[in-house]
């Protein structure tokens, strides 16, 4: 076998194992194409070129696949094919004395068994104690919890 093809054959399992890493990941066809690839470039060095030139392309082989993964991974690769997206969004605490018990509102979102409701101009999330309620329904507070009220329709 030529130099030439030998080279192409490792070149491929190269840009195949970096399809794999960055592209696809787990182990799929690609990654297993790719080492196939890297062996039998190497292999195909050792039987057709001799055992110096099969070891300068085992170590050039070893030296290429590091190589391109690092700077694979040190440019960046994974911002652009990943999501950036950061959550903003806080947890409600119900200040203590806002909403008592008893208080009552209407509900936002339907109750199944839990959504929004809106009691004394403020928003916060809320637990139906008798299953579901609909939307713009009159409830009750029934009792506070840190971050959620527990409601009842109000009869």
């Amino acid at each position: 076998m030529s130099v030439v093809a030998i080279v192409l054959i490792i070149i491929a399992g190269i840009v195949l194992l970096l399809i794999e890493f960055l592209v696809i990941p787990g182990v799929s066809v690609f990654g297993i194409a790719g080492f196939l690839c890297l062996i039998g470039g190497v292999i195909s060095s050792y039987v057709s070129l001799g055992n110096t030139a099969g070891h300068i392309t085992l170590a050039a082989t070893v030296a290429a696949s590091v190589l391109s993964i690092l700077l694979a991974f040190r440019r960046k690769t994974w911002r652009k094919m990943g999501l950036s997206a950061s959550i903003d969004s806080r947890m409600v605490t119900i200040e203590p004395g806002k909403i008592k018990s008893g208080d009552t509102g209407r509900t936002i979102t339907r109750l199944n068994p839990m959504g929004k409701v809106r009691v004394n101009e403020l928003t916060c999330e809320a637990k139906s104690v008798s299953g579901y309620i609909h939307e713009d329904t009159e409830v009750e507070v029934i009792k506070i919890s840190r971050n959620q009220l527990i409601v009842k329709p109000k009869t």
